[in-house]
């Protein structure tokens, strides 16, 4: 700050990752996107939490501290799928694990609120994003409250922030308090009570899981009042009366009744249809935290309400009490233009890790320096994963002329560049610039996938854009080669075979990873992905082409174990298949519960929340425990003599002893190899939540800020 002449930051945001000035680090874009603005910006990147020391490295700011996790969430970054210490982290140097706090967001606020009671607070990153209301959480193994209100923050922003934290800063600038900020979109916040001139909607109106609290009828005679109270006719316990009441009606809904209801009785009325002049005022009101956390049928509900109303085009506010305040969460923030796109895009960024650093690697930054980020958001769905939570499933796409822009700026200023840019891409390989054909079909569009069960026919999937871009970006001097190491969605890449051509034969290596996730249809039905048959044909185009190029090159399948829908056949059903087309993973990739996803409520509930939820709805099959995760993990790795005990063990209990054997024609030999374990130990799990002591300070670390 000396050296820039600073006697103050305007903002000083606080961050569990590295800093590293790089477009594919949130903290780095948000941090740029404010100075650009001519705001004066600090960061300080992984504060030692055991006390306030680090918080006040920079002082306080004019304006607000803005807290993340960084670009993970840090319990997904912290342990793995089986609740195990990961013993790395690639966000931080050396790939050293410990240097942030479980739950970072929450600490890291309440360490702010010791030093500076009076400075607003804004949490934000994908950590906020996704524990925005109410959620499961996979690690302590119950639903939390929203993170707003465990970390004492006065606004959470969620999605992809530029507009609202830069709207945020400007308001704030100009005297507005932080209170007064309510109408952002992307934004959520605490109030007690509604405000005047809202319509409130019953979330159970738009789906059916029973009812949440039913409200008194102040007309019906008390023996009507009697029946209903009724043994058999009463709501149960998790939704009885003794839940908050969910709303009263708007002041002049009871007033045009001739006869006065008694004075101890309210009145509670919802709207099943709101006309379209009102919806954009208008609020669905959602189970109670108290609900949510004590029915999991209710939980399920809840997630499939926050998922219909997810579509900025068409989505309203919704509102979820938390004890004596309420959760308002407005609408999804506006899609952001190609023009937005590129000037944030192309800001001033250093590209490379704060000096600080010195020499130490930072694995995320390593894996990343090369690639260029095309375009953001997934309109996949799927299930397990929470990227639509975060960045919409609406498209937003740069510019081709922006991108080849980024790429000489890294040929000519990235130190170490040799002439491969390792990706160019961003949440999948081919969505550039796919949209819907009509704006009016896609901003009334309520469904949370367009490719599936197939894809939308008013789903534009001409990939010519995208191949456009792929020659224009290999033809630059000194390019020497382009690879794409993003997911490809391949049930959208067979309708372009010119695409799965271009791919082929000149932007693979020798491998390309693809994700089917399973082969099943049960488990596939939950996690919203293509049949193996589209699969099957992009394994024929692509062989083709690589063929044609004269190419040995090698699809390499990723599958996910234990995740809802699957049963012990289907995984027995995809070892088999591997075994027969040759494949051996090395490492497994267990389902992970994480906040918000559709595929953690089905966890929680054995409910589908992709169908309309009740107590009498479909029950899913959910593969929980540690022993039943271990033995899908087994299936997937079939080939592992460490396995093989469990799998005898399985396959016997299943009938299919017939598969034990010492043929071509088994899964898994009748004999264990000496020195391979005749089975593994369990080991019991910790937390910091449940036992495991907490890390040190690293010694050596920094206690700097960063500006």
């Amino acid at each position: 700050m000396a050296a820039l002449g600073w006697e103050q930051c305007d903002i000083i945001i606080v961050t569990g990752d590295a800093y590293v000035d790089h477009p594919s680090f949130g903290m780095a874009i948000i941090g740029r996107v404010l100075e650009a603005q001519g705001f004066k910006v600090g960061i300080i990147a992984q504060p030692d939490w055991h006390s306030t020391r680090d918080f006040e490295a920079l002082g306080a700011p004019r304006l607000f501290f803005g807290v993340t996790g960084g670009n993970m969430d840090s319990m997904v970054n912290r342990y793995t799928s089986d609740r195990r210490v990961r013993s790395d982290d690639a966000y931080t140097p050396g790939g050293q694990g410990g240097r942030r706090p479980d739950r970072c967001v929450i600490v890291y606020s309440q360490r702010i609120r010791e030093s500076y009671k009076g400075i607003p607070i804004v949490v934000g990153g994908i950590e906020a994003s996704l524990r925005r209301i109410a959620h499961f959480d996979y690690w302590s193994e119950q639903v939390r409250r929203s993170v707003l209100v465990d970390a004492k923050a006065d606004l959470l922003v969620y999605g992809n922030a530029e507009r609202q934290i830069g709207e945020i800063a400007r308001r704030l600038d100009e005297g507005a308090l932080i209170a007064d900020i309510t109408d952002l979109r992307g934004t959520a916040y605490l109030r007690r009570g509604m405000p005047a001139g809202w319509v409130e909607i019953d979330s159970s109106e738009l789906d059916t899981p029973g009812p949440l609290s039913p409200p008194v009828d102040p007309y019906a005679s008390e023996e009507e009042r009697r029946s209903a109270l009724a043994p058999g006719a009463t709501a149960p316990a998790a939704m009885s009366a003794a839940a908050p009441p969910i709303a009263a009606a708007p002041p002049s809904t009871a007033a045009t009744s001739n006869t006065a209801p008694a004075a101890s009785e309210k009145i509670v009325k919802f709207y099943r249809k709101v006309p379209n002049s009102q919806r954009e005022r208008s609020v669905i009101r959602m189970p109670s935290f108290e609900q949510v956390s004590s029915d999991p049928v209710l939980y399920a509900h809840a997630s499939r309400i926050l998922h219909l109303e997810s579509n900025p085009g068409n989505a309203r506010a919704l509102v979820q009490r938390h004890g004596t305040q309420e959760l308002w969460l407005n609408p999804p923030p506006i899609p952001l233009a190609t023009a937005d796109m590129d000037a944030i895009y192309e800001l001033p960024y250093a590209r490379r890790p704060h000096p600080c650093y010195a020499d130490a690697k930072i694995p995320a930054y390593h894996m990343i320096r090369f690639s260029v980020a095309i375009q953001r958001g997934c309109f996949g769905g799927c299930t397990f994963c929470s990227i639509t939570e975060h960045e919409g499933r609406i498209i937003q796409s740069r510019s081709e002329d922006s991108v080849i822009r980024e790429i000489e700026t890294i040929r000519d200023d990235v130190k170490g560049f040799t002439g491969v840019i390792s990706d160019l891409g961003g949440p999948t390989a081919n969505m550039y610039r796919l949209h819907c054909k009509s704006a009016a079909v896609e901003s009334a569009c309520r469904r949370p996938s367009c490719v599936f069960p197939g894809i939308c026919p008013n789903l534009n999937t001409d990939h010519a854009p995208l191949i456009n871009l792929y020659r224009r970006a290999r033809a630059l001097k000194g390019i020497k080669k382009v690879l794409i190491a993003s997911g490809v969605r391949y049930d959208l890449a067979i309708e372009s075979p010119e695409y799965v051509k271009e791919l082929a034969t000149h932007h693979t290596g020798g491998y390309l990873k693809i994700a089917p996730e399973a082969i099943g249809d049960g488990p596939l039905s939950k996690m919203m992905k293509p049949g193996v048959g589209s699969y099957y044909r992009f394994k024929e185009l692509f062989d083709k082409y690589s063929k044609e190029a004269g190419k040995e090159q090698y699809l390499i399948p990723y599958f996910i174990a234990a995740h809802p829908g699957t049963r012990d056949v289907d995984m027995l059903e995809l070892a088999l298949w591997l075994k027969k087309n040759g494949f051996r993973a090395d490492q497994v990739q267990a389902f992970l519960p994480s906040p918000m996803a559709t595929a953690t409520a089905m966890y929680h509930s054995s409910k589908n929340p992709l169908k309309r939820v009740s107590r009498s709805s479909e029950e899913v099959v959910i593969p929980k425990g540690i022993k039943v995760r271990r033995l899908h993990k087994a299936f997937l790795r079939y080939h592992d003599p460490d396995n093989w005990p469990i799998l005898r063990d399985a396959l016997k209990r299943m009938g299919r002893a017939d598969l034990i054997g010492n043929g071509k024609q088994h899964l898994i030999p009748a004999y264990q190899p000496v020195g391979a374990n005749r089975a593994a130990p369990m080991r019991p799990f910790r937390t910091q939540h449940t036992g495991l002591p907490k890390s040190g300070r690293a010694a050596g670390s920094s206690r700097r800020g960063r500006a």
